[in-house]
């Protein structure tokens, strides 16, 4: 007997929607929020610094945290979608998305967090992450 293959119908999967919507919740945007392995990152590398790009997009600044801890960045981001329709003031749908997102790095040599810099511009948060330069060797006074 040949196998056969069920084609889904675009008919079919809003009669299940609707008949079942608890099952099938998505955002009106057509989005869901997006995972850590969404938040795209390119870094480079030049002799004295590492420069960061991170797309975190529709997401304030003030939402938005960095943190370094040696050689690892980490980056926090709280996600926060509200999307809502009403009619003569009765309002008919509204729907609320939250979470935060984070995405950690690590990198070869320890960070200054001292003169290390952030910039955030449309929707592309921008590390300037200078190198600690190592001590050299310091000769001690013997008393």
């Amino acid at each position: 007997m040949a196998n056969q293959i069920i084609h889904s119908h675009p008919l079919f999967d809003d009669f299940f929607r609707d008949f079942a919507p608890g099952f099938f919740v998505r955002p009106l945007h057509g989005e869901p929020l997006p995972s850590a392995a969404q938040i795209r990152i390119d870094v480079k590398e030049s002799d004295a610094a590492y420069t960061v790009q991170a797309e975190i997009p529709g997401v304030p600044k003030e939402d938005i945290q960095v943190s370094i801890d040696g050689g690892v960045v980490t980056l926090r981001a709280e996600v926060r979608q509200h999307d809502s329709q009403s009619r003569d003031d009765k309002l008919l749908r509204s729907e609320r998305y939250y979470g935060e997102v984070s995405r950690s790095l690590q990198l070869p040599q320890d960070i200054d967090q001292a003169a290390a810099k952030a910039k955030y511009d449309n929707g592309v948060l921008t590390l300037t992450l200078p190198k600690k330069q190592a001590g050299g060797s310091q000769r001690l006074t013997i008393e």
